[in-house]
């Protein structure tokens, strides 16, 4: 797997798609190529039901891609068969030069732990082995380093160096 993979953990509402967000828009201005997967424990489909895609895989297709001028976007039915893991959804990516993975805290890929003390939960760290760092607004006591939420750009170096990429593309 030639692509550079990173993830983030943490509690539901802790902001860990906002810090995504503000992440990607940096590695994008330094000239990464930057893909993210997201995993959801919901369940959730993007067309509403009687459309045309929505028919067709009511109907038993197990792909179907909607395709437009604008953007894309491929949608698989598992059914029966086995959530993919991912390395097997990093795999079928277009070429990139790093991917973000929110979710997937238990599959074994480096992780930033998105921990907002005031918000009342335990940390994941203690219990997930790949929590490599802890983004938190406040300080937090841990065997790990700490970034701050709001320096986006550390928290940039940080993944960038962890995974031995230069600072700028």
């Amino acid at each position: 797997m030639d692509k550079r993979i990173f993830g983030f953990t943490g509690r539901s509402g802790s902001g860990k798609t906002t810090l995504i967000e503000q992440l990607i828009a940096n590695l994008c201005q330094r000239g990464f190529r930057v893909s993210t997967i997201k995993h959801t424990h919901h369940s959730f489909d993007l067309e509403t039901p009687g459309k045309d895609s929505w028919k067709m895989r009511e109907a038993g297709a197990g792909e179907v891609w909607l395709v437009s001028r604008y953007r894309s976007v491929l949608m698989e039915e598992f059914r029966e068969m086995p959530e993919p893991t991912v390395a097997e959804l990093v795999e079928r990516l277009h070429p990139c030069d790093l991917v973000i993975v929110e979710g997937f805290k238990n599959d074994p890929l480096p992780k930033i732990e998105v921990h907002r003390p005031h918000l009342g939960f335990e940390p994941v760290w203690p219990s997930n082995r790949s929590v490599v760092a802890i983004a938190s607004d406040a300080p937090v006591t841990a065997p790990l380093p700490h970034l701050d939420l709001g320096d986006i750009p550390a928290i940039c170096d940080f993944m960038l160096d962890y995974l031995n990429l230069p600072k700028q593309r």
